[in-house]
């Protein structure tokens, strides 16, 4: 299928980025919790995997790893993830805004300072670099909710050429229906594949009735729990792939 275009998401499907943004959650939330040690506990990044099929933005890994630190456990997180999130933020009066900007800064800062260590942070799945340079850059964009310039650090890293202007992230404040469905107006001859690990992500595609020509894949490599690849392969309008079927696509 030559006309084919690869609509993939970055955190779950190309990057396995739950170590770094642990640690940058961690790193933020000392700074705004004293009494947090500033190194990240290693039994933290582990419960912090656990919950991170929850997270859809990078800076939620702030308010994360603040309530396991206060004893929350990953299973509470994993099932009342929203209002767990929105009770912090009312009770400690913050802003997503300047949440995002911390969370942002403090990967500069990292990238800056010792930017191997933070690409070693940042590997990617088995194989997907490789498949990444054998596709068209012409034939290829990323949509993710991760800043765009952190998606291009690893990219670069990985020797994996991309064009800044492929890649939708956090920056443009748009929603992923909506790219996709510009997507959709600038290719209509192209069937596009949508690559994403996030189960809701996926549910709110198929019910777009703009985004019906769209073929939507579930990567269940990625960061989803038992019960959402349970629930992809009882959907008929999801594909479940693996990460050797993605490599093959």
């Amino acid at each position: 299928m030559d006309n084919k275009l690869y609509a993939l998401d970055f955190d779950g499907v190309i990057c396995d980025s739950a170590v770094e943004t642990s640690i940058t959650g961690w790193k933020v939330a000392s700074q705004l919790w004293h009494e947090m040690p500033t190194e990240t506990p290693s039994d933290m990044i582990e419960l912090f995997r656990q919950v991170r099929p929850v997270m859809e933005t990078g800076y939620e890994a702030i308010l994360i790893m603040r309530l396991l630190f206060k004893g929350m456990t990953p299973q509470s997180l994993l099932n009342n993830f929203a209002n767990a999130i929105e009770n912090i933020i009312t009770r400690e009066q913050l802003s997503t805004d300047q949440l995002k900007q911390h969370f942002g800064e403090t990967r500069d800062y990292w990238i800056n300072d010792n930017l191997d260590d933070w690409i070693a942070m940042n590997p990617l799945f088995d194989g997907v670099a490789d498949k990444l340079r054998q596709i068209n850059p012409e034939q290829c964009v990323i949509i993710t909710t991760k800043q765009e310039r952190f998606v291009s650090h690893i990219l670069k890293a990985n020797a994996i050429p991309f064009n800044d202007e492929r890649i939708f992230g956090l920056d443009r404040k748009m929603i992923k229906p909506d790219i996709l469905s510009n997507m959709l107006n600038e290719y209509p001859k192209h069937t596009i594949l949508f690559v994403e690990d996030r189960l809701p992500t996926l549910i709110n595609v198929i019910a777009d009735s703009r985004l019906k020509p769209i073929k939507s894949l579930f990567a269940d490599w990625g960061y989803n729990t038992q019960q959402d690849k349970q629930n992809a392969k009882h959907n008929t309008a999801i594909t479940t792939i693996n990460l050797t079927e993605f490599n093959n696509l």
